[in-house]
């Protein structure tokens, strides 16, 4: 028998996202993949190490995030392979 109501607390939802750069005619780098979302971090450092290996970069970040109101919290960078920009 419960004696009163413990609400679990809420997790943040958290954006994963992996997107993967190459060189254009002038040597700046590009994406050609992505941004895309994953569903877990691990599948995101998966994806953008084999995406590494084919093009100029890859990256893979996570951030905690609510876009219903808004709110988005530092990225997280979790694999960087090869040449990628400054993110912002």
């Amino acid at each position: 028998m419960r004696t009163g109501s413990i609400v679990p607390e809420q997790k943040t939802p958290k954006l994963i996202v992996v997107t993967a750069f190459d060189r254009d005619e002038s040597g700046e780098l590009q994406p050609v993949y992505g941004p895309a979302e994953q569903q877990s971090e691990d599948r995101a450092v998966r994806t953008a190490k084999a995406l590494a290996g084919k093009h100029a970069g890859a990256i893979a970040w996570s951030r905690e995030a609510n876009p219903a109101i808004g709110e988005y919290g530092d990225p997280t960078t979790l694999f960087v392979g090869g040449d990628v920009p400054d993110m912002e």
